[in-house]
C-alpha cells in the first residue's frame, strides 16, 4: 500500500492537485497536514494553465481503472462538486486506451480451452470499446452467430486490490478525524463502491445480471437486452450476443432515421420507473455508452442495454420512502416531504420540522414556479440535498447508484427531446404503485398474498396462542427480574453514594482538625520545640494523612 500511496501523492504532485483544496477546508485538517499543504514542494511549482477540472479527470485516468470508476461516481454528486469539476469528470467514460488485440484473443482462448476452438471461428483483434475494467471485441461462432467477446484487462485485479486498500484508509482516516465529513459516511461508501466495482471484475455476475434484465424484459417493448452465451462465459470472459442499433449518444442519425423523439424520451423514464419500481432491479451505469436504440420501426423505438455489470435493488422501506417523497414533491407538499425525512432518521431527530419545511419551500418554489418541462429533476435533486445537508442530512450509500442512474435518465431524455417533462411521466406512475401498496386494495392483496402460509399454520392456531400466552409470561417475569436487579444496583448506588459523601465530610473536618493542631506547633518550630509540642505536630500529621486519604477515596 505505501508503493500505491506513493505513486498517488507523485501524481498529485503532477497535476498540481493542491490547487483544488480550499483554504477553509484545509482548517478541518490537523496541523501537520495543513503545514505539509501550504509547504509542499508542488506549490513552488508552476501554476498549470489547464483547468483544475481537466488536470482531475488526466489524473484519475492516470491512476487507474478504480479512482475512474470512482470519478464517475463522483460526476454524478453535483451537490458536493462545483459544476465545471462535476461536468469535466463525466467524460471519464470516454478515450481508455486499449490494451493489444492480440493479449485479449490469447486471454479468451486460455479462458475457453478446447471450446475455444469448437465453438469460435474468428476473433476480430480491433477492439470494438475499450472501457477501464474490460474491452470488447467481435467474433463469429461456428454457427455463424454474430457474438461479441468482453476481456477483463489482463492484471488488473492486483492493482484494482491495492486501490481499494487505499481508498479504504482514507475513508477511514477522514472519517474518524475531519467531523465535518462524516455525514458523508465515506466508509459505507468506498464499502459499496468496493462491492460494485468487485463483481464488475466477474464476468459471471454480469452474465447473471444480464440474464436477469433480459428475463423482466422479455415480453415489453421499453427495452431489449442481448442474448448470454452460457457455455462460452468464464470469470474473465462474457460472451454476448452482437446487437445493431444506434448509438444514442448520436442524435443526428436518430432524426435520420425518422426515431419519433419524444416517444423515445418518455420511454426512458418508463423504462426506468418500471426496473425500481416493479422489477426493482435496475441497470445502475445507463451512460450512452452503454445504451442503443432499435429504430426499426421509428415510431415505436425500443432502447437497447449492454454492460449489466454493475446493477441495484432497494428493500422495501427504501422504495416506500423514495416514492412517498416523489409524490410529495409532485404535491409540493414539503410538511410531508420534511416528516418523511424525520421519520427516516435521515435528518437528526432535533430537527425543527417547521423551520426543515420552510427552507424546502424557499428552496423548491422557485424551481417549481418553471414551467413543468422547463425543470430539471437533477437539478432539483442537488438543491434539495444542499439543503438538507444544512441540517446534518445523513448521506445514504444504499441510494447513491439510484441518484447516478436518475441523473442518467434525465440527462438522455433532455439530450433526446429538450421538451420532456419528467414529471408529468413520472406522476402517474408513483400515484399508481403508491394507490396498489397503499390502501384496502394493497392490504387484500397482501392477505392474498400470504392466504397459503396463513392456512398452513391456521390448524396451529390453538397451540400458537397458548404458546404465546406462555411467552408473555416469560416475558413478564423476566421484566420483574429485571426490575428487581435495577432496584437493587440503584440501592449499591445509594449506599456508595453516601459512604462517598460520609468520607468527603470525615475528610473535610479532618483537614480543619490538621490545620488546627498543626497551627501552633509549626509556628513554634521555628522557633524550637519540646515534647509537647512534637506530640500535636504528630496528631496533626496523622490527621493530614487521614483527611486526605478520605477525600482521595470520596
Amino acid at each position: 500500500m505505501k508503493r500505491r500511496l506513493a505513486i498517488i501523492v507523485r501524481t498529485f504532485i503532477r497535476y498540481r492537485l493542491d490547487e483544488l483544496l480550499p483554504e477553509e477546508g484545509l482548517q478541518n485538517l490537523p496541523w501537520w497536514i495543513r503545514t505539509f499543504a501550504r509547504a509542499a514542494p508542488s506549490r513552488w511549482l508552476p501554476k498549470d494553465p489547464q483547468p483544475p477540472g481537466v488536470r482531475l479527470r488526466m489524473a484519475l485516468e492516470t491512476l487507474g481503472p478504480v479512482f475512474v470508476k470512482f470519478g464517475q461516481l463522483l460526476s454524478t454528486r453535483r451537490d458536493l462538486l462545483p459544476p465545471e469539476i462535476a461536468d469535466e469528470l463525466t467524460r471519464l467514460q470516454d478515450d481508455v486506451p486499449p490494451f493489444p488485440g492480440p493479449v485479449a484473443r490469447d486471454l479468451t482462448r486460455a479462458a475457453l480451452g478446447e471450446s475455444y476452438e469448437e465453438h469460435i471461428r474468428s476473433f476480430d483483434e480491433n477492439p470494438i470499446a475499450s472501457a477501464s475494467i474490460a474491452q470488447v471485441h467481435g467474433a463469429v461462432l461456428r454457427d455463424g452467430s454474430q457474438v461479441v467477446v468482453k476481456v477483463v484487462r489482463p492484471d488488473i485485479a492486483p492493482v484494482i486490490g491495492d486501490d481499494l486498500e487505499v481508498l479504504r484508509w482514507l475513508a477511514s482516516w477522514v472519517h474518524e478525524r475531519i467531523r465535518a465529513l462524516r455525514r458523508l459516511h465515506l466508509p459505507e461508501v468506498v464499502a459499496d463502491y468496493a462491492a460494485t466495482i468487485l463483481k464488475e471484475l466477474d464476468m459471471r455476475q454480469e452474465a447473471a445480471n444480464t440474464q436477469q434484465l433480459r428475463q423482466n424484459f422479455a415480453a415489453s417493448q421499453l427495452l431489449y437486452v442481448p442474448r448470454v452465451h452460457r457455455h462460452l462465459t468464464r470469470d474473465n470472459v462474457l460472451v454476448l450476443e452482437r446487437i445493431t442499433g444506434i448509438p444514442i449518444g448520436q442524435v443526428d442519425q436518430l432524426h435520420e432515421a425518422g426515431v419519433n423523439m419524444e416517444v423515445l424520451a418518455n420511454r426512458g423514464v418508463q423504462t426506468f420507473f418500471t426496473q425500481v419500481f416493479v422489477h426493482n432491479f435496475f441497470h445502475a451505469d445507463m451512460h450512452p455508452g452503454n445504451i442503443f436504440v432499435d429504430a426499426r420501426d421509428p415510431e415505436s423505438p425500443r432502447y437497447i442495454a449492454l454492460d449489466c455489470a454493475i446493477v441495484g435493488s432497494l428493500t422495501p422501506s427504501d422504495q416506500d420512502y423514495l416514492a412517498r417523497n416523489l409524490v410529495a414533491f409532485f404535491n409540493r407538499d414539503y410538511r410531508q416531504v420534511a416528516r418523511l425525512h424525520l421519520e427516516s432518521g435521515w435528518i437528526p431527530d432535533s430537527t425543527d420540522e417547521a423551520e426543515f419545511e420552510r427552507v424546502i419551500r424557499e428552496v423548491c418554489d422557485p424551481i417549481f414556479a418553471k414551467p413543468l418541462n422547463e425543470i430539471s429533476f437533477a437539478h432539483f435533486l442537488v438543491e434539495l440535498f444542499r439543503t438538507a445537508a444544512e441540517f446534518q442530512m445523513e448521506i445514504q450509500p444504499q441510494l447513491v447508484l439510484l441518484q447516478k442512474t436518475l441523473l442518467y435518465i434525465e440527462g438522455l431524455g433532455r439530450q433526446l427531446y429538450p421538451q420532456l417533462d419528467l414529471w408529468e411521466t413520472a406522476k402517474p406512475f408513483m400515484d399508481e404503485w403508491l394507490a396498489k401498496r397503499v390502501g384496502p386494495l394493497a392490504a387484500m392483496r397482501s392477505f392474498t398474498e400470504a392466504a397459503p402460509q396463513i392456512l398452513e399454520h391456521l390448524p396451529r392456531l390453538p397451540e400458537l396462542i397458548i404458546n404465546s400466552g406462555r411467552q408473555l409470561r416469560a416475558v413478564e417475569h423476566g421484566l420483574a427480574e429485571q426490575r428487581a436487579a435495577i432496584a437493587e444496583l440503584r440501592s449499591d448506588l445509594a449506599r456508595i453514594r453516601s459512604g462517598q459523601r460520609w468520607r468527603r465530610w470525615a475528610g473535610a473536618t479532618l483537614a480543619v482538625v490538621a490545620a488546627f493542631l498543626l497551627w501552633e506547633p509549626v509556628a513554634r518550630m521555628m522557633d524550637g520545640f519540646d515534647g509537647t509540642d512534637t506530640l500535636t505536630a504528630s496528631a496533626g500529621l496523622f490527621s493530614a494523612a487521614a483527611a486526605a486519604f478520605l477525600l482521595l477515596r470520596g
